[in-house]
């Protein structure tokens, strides 16, 4: 009977987080990004991580998916999203089990979950950036409307990335007639349909267009590139939206193989540590936490006015709108 509890205690043993030390992480942030900050966590814990990239084919939505497919059956530990809304998505999904990590004390109530499913860090936020030649000056996002710039302003496919949860944002803050109504003002004002930020953000710098609204990512790219662009933070008076804020989501999987290894991650994540890494990183991404240092060429979550918004409602809102989206870009 000793012989069999010992064999029994050994199986239980070789199940637990601690002797096997490693754990599963999908990841939609770049990888050139998060890989390096994954590796440290490797580095300073001996914890073994196995992660999992999406690719630029299926960004976003390859690794939720197969979240999606492996509910029954989880292989992953941890998802870092690189948005919050498909963090939602899975919430209700019930793909997601709750974690109150430590290090998010001092992160905006706004930027993460009221249960604990997921929990927000490092942003990019939603700029305007003007070629300096064009002598325009717009300081909001409903200047795109404004009949003095038509034909002068381009915009990412309203059907994907960031745009899309950006105009679901506005159409939950605003209400569908206002959301349907700035859409239609766009397309009767002109205003040039690219392929991603990148792209509009390259058309703003070599002057083909006048403004664009990107991320704070692409921004910064086009300043240390030395091209000819200003940043604009839209929406800033007491009257407006705003800016909309993308943080970056990270969160436990029900059934994680490995618990506490995952709580680990997560807390490593949310570090301040962790926050100044990716600010100084080229993906250029804002702090959460207060004091945090990062790059003189944005500015501090503290000096901006965040566009106030429900991401579960934002994630609720895509899906109302993606048939609307595809009838209005065709």
């Amino acid at each position: 009977m000793k012989i069999f509890l010992f064999f029994l205690s050994l199986l239980f043993w070789g199940c637990s987080d601690s002797p096997q030390n490693s754990l599963t992480v999908y990841v939609s942030e770049d990888q050139v990004f998060s890989e390096s900050l994954l590796k440290d966590f490797e580095k300073e814990t001996g914890i073994t991580i196995n992660a999992i990239y999406d690719t630029e084919e299926s960004k976003s939505t390859g690794v939720m998916n197969r979240l999606i497919a492996e509910k029954n059956h989880p292989q992953a530990d941890v998802y870092w999203a690189n948005e919050p809304i498909r963090a939602e998505v899975l919430r209700q999904k019930g793909i997601l089990t709750p974690y109150q990590s430590p290090h998010a004390h001092g992160i905006d109530a706004i930027f993460k979950d009221k249960n604990h499913y997921w929990t927000g860090f490092s942003a990019r936020i939603r700029v305007i950036i003007v070629n300096r030649d064009a002598n325009l000056y717009p300081s909001s996002i409903w200047d795109y409307t404004n009949p003095k710039y038509r034909g002068k302003s381009v915009l990412a496919n309203p059907l994907f990335g960031t745009t899309t949860a950006h105009i679901s944002a506005l159409f939950s803050v605003l209400g569908d007639v206002k959301g349907r109504a700035f859409l239609e003002q766009l397309k009767s004002n002109g205003v040039a349909i690219s392929t991603s930020n990148g792209e509009s953000a390259d058309f703003v710098a070599s002057g083909t267009y006048a403004f664009s609204l990107v991320d704070s990512d692409d921004a910064v790219a086009r300043l240390r590139q030395g091209r000819a662009i200003e940043i604009v933070y839209p929406d800033q008076k007491e009257d407006e939206v705003g800016i909309f804020v993308v943080p970056n989501a990270v969160m436990m999987i029900k059934g994680s193989p490995h618990p506490r290894l995952a709580q680990k991650l997560i807390d490593y994540l949310l570090s301040k540590e962790s926050e100044k890494k990716l600010a100084f990183a080229d993906c250029a991404q804002i702090p959460l936490h207060k004091g945090v240092p990062m790059l003189k060429e944005l500015k501090p979550m503290s000096e901006i006015k965040v566009m106030k918004v429900d991401y579960a409602e934002v994630a609720q809102k895509m899906l109302e709108i993606q048939g609307y989206l595809k009838e209005w870009g065709r």
